[in-house]
């Protein structure tokens, strides 16, 4: 779809502006979307022309992860700067909801909840390992990915499902969804952080001491997780937000809610990026249903 490479750049402009740096520092593209697959070549080749980025930039395409997309595609480029020394990865992340639109149907009627949630959007982001502070390139990072992971629920595999048609993409979404990803969430972020070494257990859990970047997927979802985790209201503020403005655009959700949340950190005048706490959480889910859990680290403002 000619659109998708078109909302791609779009997004894309908007954060090599902010990063101030010009486009021959790329050296990696990745480029992530739900609504178009098997294209050949694909939305990364096309956005690579647009831009007019470097012939030797290495790209990679990823389809059809679905929801968890955002914080998957986080962890993929993570990998690729932290063992690439100087490397300077774009992600683009870009959905289109006529791709999954379909009619009522009496038997998948499930289908209507997506309709009512599901929408367009795209983003984009620059990663790299190493920020460069000299006076002649100056990077201003806004939050250090510590560490990446991602768990599947056992035997969830028909929770939600994406399945690729001639006519587009055809999803099944379960009604368990809300308490399979409220009843694994808190363990996965809590062996997350264990990783890091810091030591955390239920009963040693301060919830509220977190900020929260939880991919907007609908309200069902959300309350359950806040109530799950005995969350004060505020915590989820920002993924509300997104959702009430945007709907859920599937993998780029999340990427609004970091911007959502760095941004009102700023205007409010705390003193970090993660609403003025050192230590978050992004978390998106999928289907598998695969929990993407990434440990953010705020940047003073």
């Amino acid at each position: 779809m000619e659109k998708i490479p078109k909302l791609g750049k779009e997004a894309t402009m908007n954060a090599i502006k902010e990063w101030g740096q010009p486009l021959s520092r790329i050296t990696h593209l990745i480029f992530y979307t739900t609504s178009s697959f098997c294209n050949s070549p694909g939305a990364d080749y096309h956005l690579a022309k647009l831009l007019g980025l470097n012939p030797t930039v290495n790209r990679l395409m990823i389809f059809n992860a679905g929801c968890h997309g955002g914080g998957k595609i986080l962890r993929v480029a993570k990998d690729i700067a932290e063992n690439n020394i100087g490397s300077r990865v774009l992600v683009v992340w870009a959905e289109v909801a006529v791709a999954y639109f379909h009619g009522p149907n009496y038997n998948h009627m499930d289908i209507l909840i997506g309709q009512s949630l599901f929408g367009d959007g795209a983003a984009a982001i620059i990663i790299g390992a190493d920020p460069n502070n000299n006076l002649d390139c100056n990077e201003v990072p806004l939050f250090e990915l510590t560490l990446a992971s991602q768990a599947t629920i056992p035997n969830s595999e028909s929770a939600i499902r994406l399945c690729p048609q001639e006519m587009g993409v055809v999803y099944y979404l379960g009604k368990e969804i809300p308490s399979l990803v409220s009843e694994n969430i808190g363990k996965c972020i809590i062996e997350a952080f264990n990783s890091i070494g810091m030591k955390m257990g239920n009963d040693k859990m301060d919830w509220n001491s977190l900020f929260y970047v939880i991919h907007p997927s609908g309200p069902a979802i959300l309350d359950k997780i806040e109530k799950k985790l005995g969350l004060k209201e505020e915590k989820l503020k920002a993924t509300r937000h997104v959702l009430s403005q945007y709907g859920n655009m599937l993998s780029v959700s999340v990427i609004f809610v970091l911007d959502e949340m760095r941004k009102k950190s700023k205007i409010k005048g705390k003193n970090t990026t993660g609403e003025g706490l050192e230590w978050g959480v992004l978390a998106g889910f999928g289907p598998g249903i695969s929990l993407e859990i990434i440990v953010l680290r705020s940047i003073p403002y």
